[in-house]
């Protein structure tokens, strides 16, 4: 895994680059997926064998993660990123707000699964790049 795209991908992220651009940067510097865990603060990225690299989530003002999950706000706020309403910080916040306590994203598989405290969970499957 380029380790150098993977640090420019968190900041391109927090700088609101749209996630179809940083998944494609991912995708290129040999991540196969990740885990973004929001009671550390951390990502994971995995490559495709046994790699993998850890890093902190640069998120201020991070909200308590709630206790319940509520998948429709979980939904609510993937429908605003996704038309440019709020930036990944934002939705970051908010998806807290709604109980997700961790995400993964499976880049071949083409989606993100979104879990709660107690296993609860919103899968959002993502189309494939245009060719």
């Amino acid at each position: 895994m380029n380790t150098a795209t993977i640090g420019e991908c968190m900041r391109l992220s927090f700088a609101d680059t749209p996630f179809p651009v940083v998944l494609e940067k991912l995708s290129g510097a040999g991540v196969a997926a990740y885990t973004a865990d929001l009671i550390a603060l951390r990502k994971t990225y995995y490559d495709s064998g046994a790699g993998n690299m850890d890093e902190a989530m640069p998120l201020s003002d991070a909200p308590a993660i709630a206790e319940g999950f509520d998948g429709a706000t979980v939904e609510a706020a993937l429908r605003a990123i996704q038309q440019k309403r709020i930036g990944y910080a934002e939705f970051l916040r908010r998806i807290m707000q709604a109980g997700c306590a961790r995400y993964s994203v499976f880049i071949a598989g083409r989606k993100a699964v979104y879990v709660g405290r107690n296993g609860d969970s919103y899968i959002e499957a993502f189309p494939a790049p245009a060719a």
